[in-house]
């Protein structure tokens, strides 16, 4: 018989979510705060005249047999979702290019589209692949990291094996110095597909992406493996999610926000604002899961967070920011063969990239003969909460993107039917992340792997989930990270049960 014990999710993304579902399927007391309206966090939805919008994330990965969500999806016992493969991943165009880079699912496929695109460059691409085959399968042993005890250490030091050691040398290498290596630093060409690719997944360019964390990046959309487009939305991992919280006993409230978390030893407790009444509370319980970011986990924690831990956050360099245009149009703007994701690079002084994407036929997005044009652009987070006025800053790059965006679609008065724009603003106002962060810390080796942030915190029974954590951003990234707190968890509690 287990030991009653109460958690609080703070936080209803992907991470927290996950994590709910998977304490609750072990028999723990759950309830989960959030302060948005809709569940999901930076993958939920939200509907304009018959056009179902992707928030932010459009793409998911870990569902093939044996991925993370389809782990995740076979204990909890739920289906899992309908989908399609992303084929190509992407098509990438670079600054007055009309023909795409597309980044193939098939190995073969890709590896011939490489060579034709970047010549001279294939052993650079095998050196990627033997790092992310190594890589993948000890990522596939569970390995906890950064490890924070001697178990975390265990669980890290039964994930080695000898191929494992092949990556060791590389832990402090970056993409940038893997290109130095085979002499492409000067293939202006290749370095900005990869500053592309690579900002999409680590938040930073090749310069400063860790190449451990790059080769996976770069290698995920790939078979065996792959990315998945979901037939519906991405409100239907969240919805399953919820489902299955909901079954086993766990509590959701949403328009409830966590104000702060305090550790009074044993018993944890946090300060929960609910937003229709006005009313503020506190609720204690054996352990708190934080699903956000490290900043915000910071301020939540106030005076009680450790010092060295608010030093290390407040250095670090700013995270990415996103502005992003929701388009819902007559399907005949949409070019005949369109790949679900695409990337724009304008050239200029000031280079600013798009990624792209764009729904299907049928996928549940939009209504029949139309589609929705989802369009992200990485901006500076001191834009938006500079002097300049915002309705014009935002009125300014919804312009510029859709100019963007007519070079490729067939974009006018007729076949645009809404559009809509959010901002980090918008992003920090509806999910309450710090200055609406997306995707993490970055991927940079000063915060990857051994050197990351850890699920367990400085403070017991204070748990870290999300994009902030081992293994980055995603939703494949955060349910791991989800699973390695549920873990850590059980640990506790079995080493409670029989203590040596």
């Amino acid at each position: 018989m287990k030991v009653p014990q109460k958690i609080i999710v703070v936080g209803a993304g992907i991470g927290g979510l996950t994590a709910a579902a998977l304490l609750a399927g072990r028999g723990y007391e759950v309830i989960v705060y959030d302060l948005a309206l809709v569940a999901g966090g930076c993958a939920s939805t939200f509907k304009r005249r018959g056009f179902t919008f992707d928030v932010g994330a459009t793409q998911v990965a870990g569902l093939e047999s044996g991925g993370i969500h389809d782990r995740i999806f076979k204990e909890l016992e739920i289906e899992i979702p309908e989908s399609t493969y992303c084929d190509p991943a992407c098509a990438v165009f670079l600054p007055n290019e009309s023909e795409p880079i597309n980044v193939w699912r098939d190995r073969h496929k890709w590896k011939l589209e490489r060579q034709r695109q970047f010549p001279n460059s294939e052993t650079f691409w095998d050196f990627l692949e033997d790092l992310f085959w190594c890589s993948w399968r000890f990522q596939s042993r569970d390995p906890i990291l950064p490890p924070r005890n001697i178990w975390d250490i265990w669980q890290l030091v039964k994930a080695l094996r000898i191929d494992t050691l092949a990556t060791i040398p590389y832990t402090f290498s970056t993409v940038g110095d893997a290109l130095r290596g085979f002499g492409l630093d000067s293939d202006k060409r290749l370095r900005t597909f990869l500053d592309l690719q690579l900002k999409l997944y680590s938040q930073v360019n090749a310069e400063e992406t860790a190449l451990l964390y790059a080769a996976t990046a770069l290698a995920v959309s790939q078979a065996p493996l792959g990315l998945f487009h979901l037939q519906g939305s991405m409100q239907v991992l969240s919805d399953r999610l919820i489902e299955s919280i909901e079954r086993d006993g766990g509590k959701i409230l949403m328009q409830h926000e966590v104000t702060a978390i305090a550790d009074q030893g044993k018993i944890k407790k946090v300060k929960v604002k609910n937003l229709r009444t006005g009313e503020t509370a506190w609720d204690e319980a054996d352990h708190v899961v934080a699903n956000v970011t490290v900043n915000n986990f910071v301020r939540l924690l106030g005076d009680g967070a450790p010092k060295g831990y608010s030093n290390r956050v407040a250095n670090l360099k700013p995270a990415s920011v996103a502005f992003v245009v929701y388009l819902g149009v007559d399907r005949v703007a949409i070019p005949d063969n369109c790949p679900p994701h695409l990337q724009f690079l304008e050239a200029g002084d000031k280079p600013h990239s798009l990624f792209i994407s764009v729904s299907k036929e049928g996928d549940g997005r939009a209504p029949e003969g139309r589609a929705t044009i989802i369009a992200s652009e990485f901006t500076d987070a001191s834009v938006w909460y500079g002097d300049e006025d915002y309705q014009e800053l935002k009125k300014r790059f919804t312009e510029r993107a859709i100019a963007q965006l007519s070079t490729y679609f067939h974009l006018n008065e007729e076949t645009i039917i809404h559009i809509e724009a959010a901002t980090p603003q918008t992003f920090a106002r509806y999910t309450g992340r710090d200055r609406g962060i997306v995707g993490g810390v970055g991927m940079r080796v000063s915060t990857f792997g051994p050197f990351g942030f850890a699920n367990r915190t400085p403070l017991k029974n204070i748990w870290l989930v999300g994009d902030s954590t081992h293994p980055g951003e995603g939703t494949a990234g955060v349910s791991y990270s989800a699973m390695t707190v549920v873990r850590q968890i059980e640990q506790q509690l079995e080493r409670k049960r029989f203590p040596r």
